[in-house]
């Protein structure tokens, strides 16, 4: 592991983004920290800082490209060449889709797949000149396995791996030293399905089990310290939905049409005229800073075995094999 890097997080003022700079901070790392909210920003510098690491906070809309190429090259002359890059910041909608405006489509599209592609590209740009870097994007099981009332979001987090697929095999073909991966998140508890445009008549939710961000944030970090080709699968859930994907995709379409509209929200009834975030950031209400965590606390868990489970893929594998050969070789002792 190498300490006191540069790393540059988007939608580091809430949730995934906000606890995964703190990590990044506690490792001694100098973090940029880009968003659009002032107040959660201002809150994710201070998380940082006490955490041990140097924070440079600079208010962005990742959805425009020269304000996240002007916000890069801030971060290198303060804090030296760009070594990780996470890409984070995503907006998202709550309605069906003949309720969406194409608009509003088109600002979650801006956000959260061309801020993806907006902050893959200044990141490369600078890491080619060295021939080195490491760029994670956070995507979702949603990425592999949509569900109703969020078809927007779906959509981009589907590009973000078709994209980030294209660039790897471009890299492979120039023999590259830059490393892009991607860690494919669980339902997690962020402010998000507080301040989220919403159509539906209840408080949305994560689709349980939620997970709390500082699970998340945790396989980023050791996401950026080891990237693979291989995506990261966070959660029994992803591996489930992923998985569940692959083997029987038109009995999950029946089963998210009878259960992914009561999945997605509460008891708590809710006004469709409520502030959300979709144009303008909500941290700054009054100097809000609303941290990490979302309204699901009491939900959340705090622990995701199949992380772990990840983090030490090739020792279980090693393991494995050696179980598997000594097996082999009883089995033929025995028959002798």
């Amino acid at each position: 592991m190498t300490s006191s890097r540069t790393v540059v997080i988007t939608g580091a003022s809430a949730g995934i983004g906000r606890a995964t700079a703190r990590l990044f901070g506690a490792r001694g790392d100098k973090v940029g920290l880009l968003a659009r909210g002032s107040a959660g920003l201002d809150g994710a510098a201070k998380d940082v800082q006490n955490a041990g690491g140097q924070a440079l906070a600079i208010p962005t809309d990742v959805a425009d490209y020269d304000a996240v190429e002007a916000a890069a090259g801030e971060i290198e002359r303060a804090f030296g060449p760009i070594e990780v890059w996470v890409n984070v910041a995503f907006a998202s909608v709550f309605a069906p889709f003949h309720e969406i405006t194409a608009a509003e489509y088109r600002r979650v599209t801006e956000v959260s797949y061309l801020g993806f592609v907006h902050g893959t590209m200044v990141a490369m740009a600078r890491m080619r000149e060295r021939d080195v870097g490491t760029i994670v994007q956070v995507g979702s099981a949603l990425g592999a396995r949509a569900i109703p009332l969020q078809s927007a979001y779906c959509g981009a987090k589907h590009a973000i791996n078709g994209f980030t697929e294209s660039v790897r095999t471009e890299l492979l073909h120039e023999h590259s030293n830059i490393r892009i991966t991607v860690v494919q998140m669980p339902a997690v508890n962020t402010p998000q399905f507080s301040w989220v445009l919403s159509r539906l008549p209840r408080h949305p939710q994560p689709v349980p089990p939620i997970y709390q961000p500082e699970i998340a944030a945790r396989a980023v970090v050791f996401a950026a310290d080891h990237p693979r080709r291989k995506h990261y699968w966070v959660g029994a859930s992803t591996v489930a939905t992923i998985l569940g994907q692959r083997v029987a995709p038109a009995l999950l379409d029946r089963y998210l049409a009878k259960t992914g509209y009561s999945s997605q929200q509460t008891g708590q009834s809710v006004s469709p005229e409520r502030p959300h975030n979709l144009w303008e950031p909500r941290d700054g209400d009054a100097g809000q800073d609303h941290g990490a965590h979302g309204a699901f606390d009491d939900r959340a868990h705090h622990r995701a075995p199949q992380v772990w489970i990840a983090q030490h893929a090739r020792t279980l594998t090693g393991v494995g094999a050696a179980t598997a050969a000594a097996t082999a070789a009883l089995a033929v002792r025995h028959r002798r």
